[in-house]
């Protein structure tokens, strides 16, 4: 499926919103998580790129986009001011997969699972549940919500086009 409207590119530790029939599209998503919010009645839809899972753990915490704790709530107000629900959110999740393998146990190299973790806290911290996902493995994906209709269509190198 094309993208449909205005085409919004989300880069890496940015988040944006829109109105249909606008697209949102981020790209590169290896251990970082794409998020995807929709309201189906104000048909608007949310989109954030996350690179780490915890604002207290980095030295320039200015944008909060970078972060899965300070990501989501800052993308909520974001879609609220659009007339958006929390009650009436599809929310749809990918990435988190572990590009390198460090050979090392260490958790603080499992950066990927930690993401996906940290998104799903700061969703149940606020009673939002994610009614789908495509997380982990070993490979990246890019992510497109369609603020027309709400699908959101996972796509990877060597893997089939799938929506979740």
């Amino acid at each position: 499926m094309e993208p449909t409207g205005e085409v919004i590119r989300v880069g890496m530790a940015e988040s944006a919103v829109c109105r249909a029939p606008g697209t949102l599209i981020t790209s590169g998503l290896g251990s970082c998580v794409g998020v995807s919010f929709y309201d189906p009645v104000a048909r608007v839809g949310g989109m954030a790129h996350i690179m780490l899972p915890d604002s207290s753990q980095g030295r320039f915490t200015d944008n909060k986009a970078k972060f899965a704790d300070t990501s989501i709530p800052d993308l909520l107000a974001s879609l609220e001011k659009l007339g958006a629900w929390q009650e009436r959110l599809v929310v749809k999740m990918a990435g988190g997969a572990q590009m390198f393998n460090f050979g090392s146990k260490d958790d603080r190299f499992a950066i990927g699972r930690r993401n996906a973790e940290a998104v799903k806290r700061a969703l149940d911290e606020r009673g939002i549940r994610i009614s789908g996902e495509d997380v982990g493995g070993t490979y990246g994906r890019t992510m497109i919500l369609f603020a027309e209709s709400g699908r959101v269509v996972i796509k990877a190198i060597d893997k089939a086009e799938r929506e979740i």
